[in-house]
């Protein structure tokens, strides 16, 4: 990540200008799309079992319906704003110079509120049913919960950056929707049952604000932000900028 690359950005081109708008509603409506389907799972399934979405089988209903949710919603999104759908993905791809600082603002406020008005449209249709809020289980450390969250994350970030954004992914991108899907529902079978695997702050604000949670909130932001950063930047600097060969034709293989 070379430092000439992070851009502040230009307020005409990044926050008035048509395609700037455009992007933002794209975004608004794929973390809109994806967090109603996800979200939306697990209270169909507490109202199937009363109450059980902690169960095995819960997890991979939850891990199943993100995965397949995310995959259509970066689908949807990808060749309008790119797909982000993440403030850890945004945030990573900002100090990778891959966006600049005024557009990722931008980004921020449409996933939010497309999380919020999703847990409102959830809590309507639903007859009034709670959007539970993330939070760590029962003795789960909050620093073992953090680590999960930032080590979730970075492979989330990092599957983005090697299948989306990189330069040399040639076919591979044609893929990204559906590798970034399925190292969500990976990770949620793996930490599901001690964070939620939110791996998200939208994910996680959007339930926060309908339901008025907020405990241990921090580290649904804290998390995500320092493990999609560090994603970022190490995919920059090391795989993308530090690139100084030719890569091999596939017929060499």
């Amino acid at each position: 990540m070379p430092i000439n690359q992070i851009a502040v950005g230009r307020y005409q081109d990044e926050v008035t200008h048509p395609g700037a708008l455009k992007a933002a509603l794209a975004e608004f409506i794929s973390t809109l799309i994806f967090v109603f389907a996800g979200e939306g799972s697990g209270m169909a399934f507490a109202k199937l079992t009363e109450g059980g979405p902690t169960s095995p089988e819960g997890l991979i209903a939850a891990a199943l319906a993100h995965g397949f949710a995310l995959f259509v919603a970066v689908s949807v999104g990808a060749n309008i704003s790119g797909g982000h759908v993440n403030p850890a993905v945004t945030f990573g791809a900002f100090l990778g110079g891959n966006i600049s600082l005024l557009r990722g603002i931008l980004y921020w406020i449409a996933q939010l509120l497309g999380a919020v008005v999703a847990c409102l449209l959830l809590k309507f249709t639903t007859g009034g049913l709670v959007t539970s809020g993330f939070a760590v289980s029962a003795g789960v450390s909050v620093w073992s919960a953090l680590v999960f969250e930032i080590v979730m994350t970075f492979g989330l970030v990092y599957t983005v950056y090697a299948t989306a954004v990189d330069p040399k992914k040639g076919d591979l991108g044609t893929i990204a929707p559906l590798a970034i899907g399925l190292i969500v529902a990976a990770n949620i079978l793996v930490g599901g049952a001690f964070t939620g695997a939110s791996m998200n702050p939208a994910v996680a604000f959007g339930p926060a604000v309908v339901s008025w949670e907020w405990g241990s909130h921090w580290i649904y932001w804290v998390g995500p932000l320092i493990g999609g950063g560090l994603a970022g930047v190490i995919y920059e600097v090391i795989f993308i900028a530090g690139n100084t060969h030719e890569q091999l034709p596939t017929t060499d293989y």
